[in-house]
C-alpha cells in the first residue's frame, strides 16, 4: 500500500479510537460509582437488619432469664419437699422481694399452718438441731418481680421489706398448689404447682 494513503487511513481511525476509548472509560466510571440514593438504601437496609438483631437478642435474653430462674425456683421446691419427707417436719420457701429461702417451717418468722382459705394443710411442726435442718437461698434477679397466688385466690401478693411469703411443705409429701409469676419488663413467666409433687403442672411464658 502506498505510504500516502496508510497515512491517511491511520489519521482517520484515530479520533474513532479516541471516541471508543472515552465512551469506554465513562462506563467503567459508571459501574464503579454509587449514587447517593443507593448509598441511602444500603444504610437503610443495615439499619434495619441491626434493629432486628438487637431485638431477637433481647427477646432472647428476657426468655432466658425467665425460664432459668423458674427452674430455679422449681429445683427449690423439691428440696424442701424432699427434706419435710426425710426429717418428718414441715419445710417451707420463704418469698422475699429478691431472694428464695429454703428453711424448716418452725424457723419461719410468721409461720403459716393453713392455706388461704383458713383450712390446715397437715402436718405438725416440731424443732430439731440446727446442723441436721438443710437451708438453700436463691437470688433473684434484681429485675425480675416476683409475685405469689395463694390456691383458690385470684390475685398476687408481692413481698415487700417487712413482709414474706411462706410456702409450706408437709412430711406426706403435700404442699399447696400455688402460683408464681415472674415479670421483667413486657416479659413474664408462670408456674402453677403440682400439690402431691412440687414440680411445675401448668407453666405459661411469654417473651416480649
Amino acid at each position: 500500500m502506498h505510504p500516502s494513503i496508510q497515512s491517511n487511513l491511520r489519521s482517520s481511525l484515530l479520533p474513532s479510537r479516541l471516541c471508543a476509548c472515552r465512551d469506554l472509560v465513562r462506563v467503567n466510571s459508571a459501574k464503579q460509582g454509587f449514587t447517593l440514593i443507593e448509598i441511602v438504601v444500603v444504610l437503610l437496609i443495615i439499619g434495619i437488619i441491626i434493629g432486628g438483631a438487637i431485638a431477637a437478642m433481647s427477646f432472647n435474653s428476657d426468655e432466658r432469664a425467665l425460664s432459668n430462674q423458674s427452674a430455679e425456683i422449681e429445683l427449690l421446691a423439691k428440696k424442701a419437699r424432699t427434706a419435710a419427707i426425710l426429717h418428718q417436719t414441715p419445710y417451707a420457701l420463704e418469698f422475699h422481694q429478691h431472694s428464695v429461702e429454703l428453711i424448716p417451717l418452725a424457723q419461719t418468722k410468721n409461720s403459716e399452718r393453713k392455706t388461704a382459705l383458713g383450712n390446715p394443710i397437715g402436718g405438725s411442726s416440731s424443732k430439731q438441731t440446727a446442723t441436721s435442718n438443710p437451708r438453700a437461698t436463691l437470688s433473684i434477679d434484681p429485675d425480675i418481680t416476683l409475685t405469689m397466688r395463694r390456691w383458690n385466690t385470684e390475685s398476687f401478693i408481692a413481698p415487700t421489706e417487712d413482709e414474706f411469703l411462706v410456702w409450706r411443705f408437709d412430711p406426706d409429701g403435700l404442699c399447696e398448689p400455688i402460683t408464681v409469676r415472674l415479670v421483667l419488663d413486657d416479659s413474664y413467666a408462670q408456674d402453677t404447682y403440682h400439690p402431691l409433687t412440687a414440680t411445675i403442672a401448668v407453666s405459661e411464658l411469654e417473651a416480649n
